[in-house]
């Protein structure tokens, strides 16, 4: 068994967190999330609950208008709308 020395194993720890938060922020950042939210406001008649289904809606597409969107893992500036 390889011995990982600290500063290397904080690097696979790191690498973890980084991929967990990375398909969290994707899981956030999609229509099909903000969109059953939105389904359960309706049917729940909770109002409160259908302005944050806007404004995540409209924060979605400001980060897709700036060109924030989703990004492959090739290079930064490679999303799924385009080459920035």
């Amino acid at each position: 068994m390889m011995k990982l020395s600290a500063p290397r194993l904080l690097l696979h720890v790191e690498g973890g967190v980084v991929l967990i938060a990375a398909c969290i922020i994707y899981l956030v950042h999609t229509y099909a999330a903000s969109f059953i939210l939105f389904l359960v406001a309706y049917f729940a008649h909770m109002p409160g609950l259908f302005a944050i289904c806007t404004i995540w809606v409209a924060h979605i597409g400001f980060d897709r208008l700036l060109g924030y969107g989703l990004k492959y893992p090739t290079a930064f500036k490679d999303t799924h709308i385009g080459r920035l």
